[in-house]
Parts: structure tokens; C-alpha cells; sequence
């Protein structure tokens, strides 16, 4: 359980005084929230925001809360232990969207679920750390924030299927993180055992064995460059490694390890469609995008790969539009190199909120213009 899930509370309300803070926030809500689109956040009497979240009509949003048939209701629960209940109106309810997820990653109330915006349709590779490190398929950043992901691509049990037919071309290990690693090069293999019950990838020869000593940790890592590189786009990377091996097979007049090799090398190449088909282009979610706001407060957002780069009130000129491009540029990961498979961490949900918005909102595309169409305009 984590740290925050283990925070001690004061002591819990009477009922009298929980029902009376609950019928305060229901007149408050029946008095002055209106049916626009916007936020809201239910802090308790410590001060700690134990829930947020978004609507495109907050007054019937809120007033649902207070509708709830059962105690046991996440509604219901979360309404008890909240002291105040505040909403901020905003001009769309994809600006809600955007507010809702940065208000969920800075406070990270003990309520709100690990973001998972269209995980049904998306998902991204990501790669651990430390020694012999691993590609796993995720749905999303959760709470690593540092971490290196490739995507996203579409379907997750797909990709975790062509994940797993990488792994096995290039004997890349998929046990757990926690796993020890023991390299051959390594000094502390005197006491190693024999084999590592268990290991049935290694002994039908899809994994290279890093967990028992059975390869160099340079050899290991150069494996692993392969499948980067291959995720990367550099497609030869992981063909040059297993033509070697096929090669140096074939010198020492092993051939049957050269057809294992070779077959490996022919599945790796079917393999290039395949992730070719699933890869979805962050290019594609570049561009410019104005947004009709309540009472004429429409709004423009530079995205660029997928994250908003820049926001303002909708450009009223050429000069205005391409000064808020030019923002954008300046913005961190604004110049992000074209074509780059990787998306940092920190980013991964605001891709997928993105890519799911206009997903389910395709006629919204009608309402973008690409990128440097204007600065294209104020230089001719």
C-alpha cells in the first residue's frame, strides 16, 4: 500500500455533523452551480483533495453525488469524508478534460483511479531499468514519471503478442523485475547453481539467460540495442545481429544452431509489418486546435505529438496564430525531433487523453489547421 493510502486521518464525524457539512454542500451546489462544463474537488476537514473530477454539465455532475442509493457507493464515500466541495467553470469540456488530468497528476487524490484514458485502444512499450532491462507492455505511465515508453500503439494484446515474438527473436528475458540477474562475466558465478528451476525460456533457447550465467552482459546489451533500435524505426539493427550470429554458426559449421538463427531472422522480418500496423503516428496529432467555448470564450491549443504545447484565446489574425505557434516551439518538448518513437513519461497520459479525445471525436479534426500553416502565412 503506499504512503499516501496509509495517511492517518483525524477522528470521523458524528452523524449529525456529516450530514449537516453534506446538506451545506447540496444547498451550495442547488444555489450557484450552473450546467457548464468544468472541474471539481472535494477536499476533507484536514485539507487533503481526496477526489477530482470533470464534467460537461457540473451542476447535474454534482447533484448526482447526493443522489446516491447506498452508503457502500464510491460516491456516497467519498461525499461523507469531504468537507468542502469546490467546481471551477470552464469554456469546453475538453479544457475540463486537459484540467482534470493535471489537477489528478499534481495532487493525486486517494480517490481518483491511476489515469487509464482509452487503454482499450492504446498502449506503449516500456523499458526498465537496471541491469538485463526488459520491454513490458503498459496502458499507461501510472506513476513513473521518468521512465522511457515507445508509442503509443494500437491494441495492447497485440503488441504484447509482437513484444513477445521480439523477445524470443532476439532472446530478451521477460521475467520479473525483481529477478536477479547473474551475467557470465560476472565473478560471484562460482556459487551460482547449475540452472535456475523454472527457466524453460532459456533451455528451449528463446532467452539468452542473464538470470543463470549464461551470457556476457556486453552481449546482453547488445541484444537489447537491437530491439531498441527496431522499435526506434531502425529496422537493419536487429537483422544485423541475428545475420552475425547466423553467420559465425555457419563458419564453425554449427548448422543447426545457423538454422535456428535463421529462422529467428525470417520471423523477425514478418515482424516489421506487424508493428507497422499497430504503431500510431504522433505526427498525426500536430496541429492547431480551436475549440468553441461557452459564451464565446473559444480557445486554441498548439498540440504537438499528441501534448498541448501552448493555449490561448482563439487567434483573431494571422499574427495572432502565429505568435501562439511560436509559443509552442518554446514550450519544453516543443522541438521534440520529427518521427521520435519515445515519449517521456510525464507525457504518456495527456497522449492518450489526446489521442482518445479525437478519437471519439473525429468531426473535431474539421476544427484543426497544421502546424506552420500560419508562420507559413506571415512570412509570405
Amino acid at each position: 500500500m503506499s504512503p499516501r493510502r496509509r495517511r492517518r486521518r483525524g477522528p470521523l464525524a458524528p452523524p449529525k455533523d456529516v450530514e449537516m457539512r453534506i446538506d451545506n454542500m447540496l444547498a451550495l451546489v442547488k444555489d450557484t452551480a450552473r450546467d457548464v462544463p468544468g472541474v471539481y474537488r472535494m477536499t476533507s476537514a484536514e485539507g487533503e483533495v481526496i477526489y477530482v473530477g470533470k464534467s460537461k454539465a457540473l451542476r447535474t455532475r454534482l447533484l448526482s453525488y447526493f443522489r446516491a442509493k447506498f452508503p457502500a457507493d464510491k460516491g456516497a464515500r467519498i461525499l461523507r469524508e469531504a468537507a468542502t466541495l469546490e467546481w471551477e467553470p470552464l469554456p469546453s469540456e475538453f479544457a475540463a478534460l486537459l484540467r482534470e488530468l493535471r489537477l489528478i497528476k499534481q495532487l493525486r487524490p486517494r480517490y481518483n483511479v491511476a489515469m487509464k484514458r482509452d487503454a482499450r485502444y492504446h498502449a506503449f512499450v516500456r523499458i526498465s531499468r537496471g541491469p538485463a532491462p526488459r520491454l513490458h507492455v503498459v496502458r499507461g505511465a501510472g506513476n513513473d514519471e521518468h521512465g522511457t515508453y515507445f508509442g503509443p500503439f494500437r491494441g495492447a494484446f497485440q503488441l504484447g503478442e509482437a513484444i513477445r515474438e521480439l523477445n524470443d527473436a532476439l532472446g530478451l528475458r521477460d521475467c520479473a523485475l525483481d529477478t536477479p540477474m547473474f551475467f557470465a562475466d560476472q565473478p560471484e558465478l562460482l556459487d551460482l547453481p547449475s540452472r535456475t528451476p523454472g527457466c524453460i525460456r532459456h533451455e528451449i533457447g528463446r532467452c539468452l539467460g542473464p538470470c543463470v550465467g549464461a551470457v556476457r552482459e556486453a552481449e546482453y546489451d547488445a541484444a537489447f540495442a537491437a530491439a531498441r533500435g527496431f522499435l526506434e524505426g531502425a529496422e537493419d539493427a536487429p537483422v544485423r545481429l541475428l545475420r552475425s550470429r547466423m553467420e559465425q554458426a555457419s563458419e564453425t559449421l554449427d548448422f543447426e544452431r545457423a538454422a535456428f538463427w535463421r529462422d529467428k531472422l525470417q520471423r523477425l522480418e514478418s515482424l516489421r509489418e506487424q508493428f507497422a500496423r499497430l504503431r500510431f503516428a504522433l505526427e498525426s496529432l500536430s496541429f492547431t486546435y480551436v475549440v468553441p467555448g461557452v459564451k464565446g470564450e473559444d480557445r486554441a491549443y498548439v498540440i504537438r505529438r499528441g501534448v498541448v504545447r501552448a493555449e490561448g484565446p482563439a487567434p483573431r489574425s494571422a499574427a495572432e496564430h502565429a505568435a501562439l505557434e511560436a509559443k509552442a516551439l518554446e514550450a519544453p518538448g516543443g522541438r521534440t525531433r520529427a518521427q521520435a518513437q519515445t515519449v517521456p513519461g510525464h507525457e504518456v497520459d495527456e497522449v492518450l487523453l489526446v489521442a482518445g479525445w479525437f478519437r471519439k471525436h473525429a468531426k473535431e479534426l474539421e476544427r484543426t489547421t497544421p502546424l506552420g500553416t500560419a508562420l507559413a502565412a506571415r512570412s509570405a
